[in-house]
């Protein structure tokens, strides 16, 4: 009875068209990723698409290393598009948003194309982390160096197999160029300065819900009950 209740709620919460603010490491990917299994929403992640053009050599990825290596931001509206090219996301019932928009120039022209075809958000959703939590998450965590794989593990609470192999597929697990200490606290005074202000952006709609769950399931939970309300 209870699993009965609870696929009817989801089925009126759900698809979702959210955005999910919270600095890096905040765990914006792993939510999206539960709330995408839920109803099948499309994920467009900038970070996850850039890394992917990274990989393949495209003239994209060029750009996007050397942001990725300065520890700044990377070129959003073209893996933006990208991201709704290769997902065939077209007109979606579900989206999720997960690295953009990052400035109020950004959130003013997402809100432009949402208007233009007629898609209305459901929520934005910001993630508070403390920066010393964020800190020891990504600078304890290492990932698959198979492009095809990228599990990720965390060398305290997930670690990865003997030798520092990925337990998934056998290949070398990697800690990231920018997730050293000096790269992530440079990519947290970024996002201070030029994401951080998006929350008082979309506070003034009436569509913000901060969210500050210790886990993830707990985020999902906030947020799901965050569009119930609003419903």
């Amino acid at each position: 009875m209870t699993d009965l209740i609870h696929h009817t709620y989801l089925k009126e919460v759900f698809p979702l068209k959210i955005i999910l603010l919270g600095a890096p490491g905040a765990g914006k990917g792993t939510v999206s990723k539960l709330l995408t299994a839920l109803d099948g929403s499309v994920q467009i992640s900038t970070g996850d698409i850039l890394r992917g053009a990274v990989k393949a050599g495209t003239p994209l990825g060029k750009e996007a290393q050397g942001f990725m290596d300065r520890a700044t931001w990377s070129p959003i509206r073209s893996s933006w598009h990208h991201g709704a090219a290769a997902s065939g996301a077209g007109l979606p019932e579900g989206l999720l948003l997960d690295g953009f928009p990052r400035t109020i120039s950004q959130a003013d022209s997402l809100d432009a194309l949402m208007k233009k075809i007629n898609v209305k958000l459901d929520l934005v959703a910001s993630i508070e982390v403390p920066r010393d939590v964020i800190l020891d998450r990504l600078t304890t965590r290492r990932t698959c160096s198979n492009a095809s794989c990228q599990e990720i593990y965390n060398i305290k609470s997930n670690p990865p197999a003997a030798g520092d192999k990925c337990k998934k597929c056998g290949s070398p697990t990697i800690q990231r160029a920018d997730e050293t200490v000096e790269a992530i606290s440079k990519r947290l005074d970024v996002y201070n300065e030029k994401t951080a202000p998006l929350i008082g952006y979309y506070e003034k709609t009436g569509m913000l819900l901060k969210i500050s769950e210790p886990g993830s399931d707990g985020v999902v939970k906030a947020i799901q009950k965050g569009i119930a309300a609003k419903k």
